[in-house]
């Protein structure tokens, strides 16, 4: 067959037979021949894919050409595929390989790190407990009949000089002798190295304007431009298979990853981490392996918060306040005061029978003792994800990463004129002056604080929303809209906020984008760090701050009947119910909480299948058996990873961890729906990135990067926001201070009494005098009831001071939230001085790795002082 028609090896010829098992096996050897060039020897190490039309700029074909005579300069192997035998008939592919010679050049240039020798120390080390507990089933534990257990190697950054040294390389006649030559790079490593050469390369020729020239290379410019479409390293094959994979195999690492791991039947199996990182690297393995141990540390909070509200459930009826607000036929009867200007009317106290009994499940002393747990948990989680993270980089060869491996940006060599000797690797290198750097910072920084301005207008919107929805529906004529009109006011606003803020999220990227290229960083690193600040402060502001409204703001500075504070667009605050905020607060946590999750899953599962089927569809209908559906069209086919990589999967794991620590005094379901959303966004993840994504990049990186302080900050204000919402918000201290100092009997009966005060409503102002008093239901109404803690002055008459009772229950409440920071910052103290960053294993498999290295060195000196003496001798 000739390869124009048929792109498989010149020794795999297509033939026809009968029966649609034999046509499927064809195909599949077909489709496996196809991840090598047609010589059947050489590996496909990354593709550019592009669709040339009739009436292409020819500039593009142009750019196409130089770019990929400068990657044959540069050391690479081309090969081209027509789009005559693509199965869509408009695609053509660039297959690029990169040969022995260029990619030992390349190994040593990146810092490749390489086996030197099996860990000897791994099994020394562990523990009597560890041993003991290896030996326990456990159904969690994947099967190593199915996974066996990798080696673990001690590693040194490669170096061609002294190969010989390395696990699978001998001298022999005087030459490096490669055992293994596919295997010895792994494909990740390969592709890497091939992306760095991709990423460097010109597309203008030289004797193009110098400033120009400077600034047009690299393949991610192009595929913007869409000069190429895409550009991707393959998949290793089909990700099914038609037999099982405990009795043949696995067919590839991508089948053997999506069967342990994309599955969704595996959902309660723990990740293969060294598997997802050998197959899509370092970056994608480490957010894989913190957001399997996020999950897993949130097992037994979501216990804990599962029983603070079963607690309420089980005490809901034993409550004394809203016993009272429901039953008690003196107190249920208050006439309260209107909850708005002129359209509300007057109401009785039991209209809030249903929302008292609702808060109880949320405000109980059950509760407060989850919050204190949940700021201790953020201390322990925060800790422990160090060492683990100890752990991971140093099996990973990642601990020195960005100090000794990571490369400078080619968009900061582009882009920075100014060059300066580097006085570390005493190399010339691009350079910003410290002036340059703050005026870039400050004008970022400027236009950053005006879009979070426009954001907290944002949320201003959705308050006055609330204000103006609650006065509509409090004057409604019907009794069932008019009891509910908070309730209804505060569902319909969550749901707005949430519109708005996922709105609001896609425009913000983009001026993060902007601002963070504006700043001119030097790594990708560096990058990064800068671009998630900036967007963590946005989606912070965005998420947070209508939450916090309601829990620090609303019915905080409303004042009393007869003196209002009008200071918002002369309007009314709103009130909370006389049973507190809290419910409401629960109800905006929650809608915009679990709204959230269930969005970005349903976003995730549909939009790259409908991206998949859409892009496959024409090559799905072409039924020619002369054409091999490839493995690089079918890779093209598939969605690609957002350009942001992994930015998008930490930051909403992220914000969720603010929903289950800041505000958990209102929720304490929150980490029981953070659980179950955890366990299906793996799964989800992990079915994108191993079927419906291109095989991405293999990325190194040493850590989680900046997530990890802005982790530390929201555990910092989670500490400070639960002890004010419990403080503040809740009706716990008010309850302490009634119990332990008002009551006589020492129960909380008489507590609703306590908690309101009284108001003669001949001092209203104008404005607040209801329109439709309702008399025949009220009768002669003189004075009417409020949440709050005043008493009229007998010598100003209208005049209403704070009672005695208001001032001991304020400093029990400061009092409370000093001893509350204080007792989480001891115990975190402790926590972080008891437990090290660094296992004591780990730090001595470093030393030994160390201490290997060297011996390697010397040694390789010494060897090579000898091949110098001896081939001296024979000549």
């Amino acid at each position: 067959m000739s390869g124009n028609v048929v792109n498989v090896p010149d020794d795999i010829q297509l033939i026809d037979v009968e029966g649609s098992a034999d046509q499927a096996k064809q195909q599949m050897i077909n489709e496996k021949a196809t991840l090598v060039f047609r010589d059947g020897k050489r590996k496909i190490d990354y593709v550019l894919a592009y669709e040339p039309e009739d009436n292409e700029d020819l500039k593009k074909e142009q750019r196409r050409n130089t770019f990929e005579k400068n990657l044959i300069e540069e050391g690479l192997e081309l090969e081209h595929e027509g789009k005559e035998t693509s199965k869509n008939g408009k695609t053509c592919f660039t297959k690029v390989h990169v040969p022995w010679e260029t990619m030992l050049r390349y190994a040593e240039l990146l810092n490749v790190k390489m086996p030197l020798a099996v860990n000897d120390m791994e099994t020394q080390l562990e523990s009597c407990f560890e041993n003991c507990w290896k030996k326990f089933p456990s159904p969690f534990e994947l099967d190593e009949d199915l996974l066996p257990e990798e080696p673990n190697y001690f590693t040194a950054p490669f170096n061609r000089s002294r190969m010989d040294q390395y696990i699978g390389v001998e001298y022999i006649n005087k030459e490096f002798v490669i055992k293994d030559k596919d295997t010895f790079f792994t494909h990740a490593q390969r592709s890497k190295i091939c992306y760095e050469i991709l990423s460097r390369a010109h597309f203008l020729d030289l004797d193009d304007d110098d400033d120009k020239f400077n600034k047009k290379f690299g393949v991610r410019k192009l595929v913007d431009n869409q000069t190429y479409n895409a550009a991707y390293p393959l998949h290793d094959g089909r990700y099914h298979s038609d037999h099982s994979l405990l009795t043949v195999g696995k067919d590839n690492d991508r089948h053997l990853l999506y069967e342990l791991w994309a599955r969704p039947g595996r959902w309660y199996k723990y990740q293969p981490l060294d598997q997802i990182r050998g197959y899509f690297g370092e970056k994608v393995g480490i957010y894989f392996s913190w957001l399997g141990f996020y999950t897993s540390m949130l097992i037994p909070v979501a216990i804990a918060g599962v029983v603070a509200f079963i607690y309420g459930l089980a005490t809901i009826m034993d409550d004394v306040p809203s016993t009272e607000i429901c039953e008690d036929p003196v107190i249920s009867n208050y006439t309260m005061c209107p909850m708005c200007d002129q359209r509300c009317s007057y109401w009785h106290l039991s209209d809030s029978c249903t929302y008292s009994r609702a808060t109880y499940l949320f405000d109980n002393p059950a509760t407060v003792c989850f919050a204190i747990v949940m700021a201790l948990w953020a201390s322990f989680f925060l800790e422990f994800w160090k060492r683990r993270q100890a752990e991971i980089e140093y099996e990973w060869d990642v601990a020195d990463f960005e100090e000794g491996e990571e490369t400078v940006r080619p968009e900061y060599e582009a882009s920075v004129s100014r060059r300066r000797t580097n006085p570390v690797t005493n190399r010339e290198e691009p350079y910003v002056p410290g002036w340059s750097k703050g005026f870039r910072y400050f004008t970022s920084f400027s236009i950053l604080l005006f879009f979070l301005a426009l954001v907290l207008a944002a949320v201003f919107s959705v308050i006055l929303y609330r204000i103006v929805m609650s006065a509509i529906l409090y004057g409604n004529s019907e009794s069932i809209i008019k009891t509910r009109a908070s309730f209804i006011s505060s569902i319909s606003a969550a749901c707005i906020n949430l519109v708005i803020i996922l709105i609001l999220n896609m425009f913000y990227q983009r001026v993060a984008y902007f601002l963070t290229e504006l700043e001119q960083h030097r790594t990708l690193t560096e990058w990064e760090d800068a671009f998630t600040f900036k967007m963590f402060l946005f989606q912070f502001v965005n998420f947070y701050s209508s939450i916090f409204y309601i829990a620090f703001f609303k019915g905080k500075f409303v004042g009393r009947p007869g003196d209002y504070n009008r200071s918002l667009l002369d309007k009314r605050q709103e009130e909370c119910d006389p049973s507190g905020c809290l419910i409401e607060l629960c109800i905006q946590l929650g809608i915009v909480m679990v709204g959230k999750q269930i969005i970005n899953n349903v976003k995730e599962i549909l939009i790259p299948k409908l991206m998949v089927w859409f892009r496959s569809r024409q090559s799905l209908k072409e039924t020619s058996e002369e054409k091999v559906y490839s493995r690089w069209e079918q890779d093209y086919n598939l969605a690609s990873m957002p350009a942001l990589g992994l930015f998008d999967e930490y930051l909403e794991m992220v914000i969720q961890y603010g929903f289950v620590t800041i505000f958990v005094a209102a929720f304490p379901l929150a980490p029981l729906f953070a659980l179950l959303n955890n366990v299906i966004e793996i799964r989800v993840d992990a079915y994108k990135f191993t079927t419906q994504w291109k095989r991405p990049l293999a990325e190194r990186a040493q850590d989680i990067g900046i997530w990890f302080g802005i982790l530390r900050g929201i555990s910092a204000i989670a500490v400070i926001s639960n002890a004010a919402i419990i403080a503040f918000t809740s009706e716990f201290i008010p309850k302490l201070v009634y119990l332990y100092g008002y009551s006589p009997d020492q129960t909380l009966s008489g507590y609703t009494n306590f908690s309101l005060s009284e108001f003669k409503v001949q001092y209203f102002a104008p404005q607040s005098v209801p329109d439709d008093p309702k008399m025949e239901i009220f009768g002669n109404v003189t004075q009417c009831r409020y949440r709050g803690y005043f008493a009229d002055d007998p010598s100003t008459p209208g005049e209403y001071k704070y009672t005695m009772a208001y001032w001991h229950i304020l400093a029990a409440k400061l009092a409370f939230v000093v001893v509350f920071e204080n007792l989480v910052v001891f115990c975190t103290w402790l926590v972080m001085y008891l437990v090290p960053d660094m296992p004591y294993k780990v730090k001595l498999q470093m030393l030994r790795e160390n201490f290997l290295a060297k011996e390697a060195l010397f040694s390789a000196d010494s060897i090579q002082k000898q091949r110098e003496r001896k081939n001296a001798s024979s000549d």
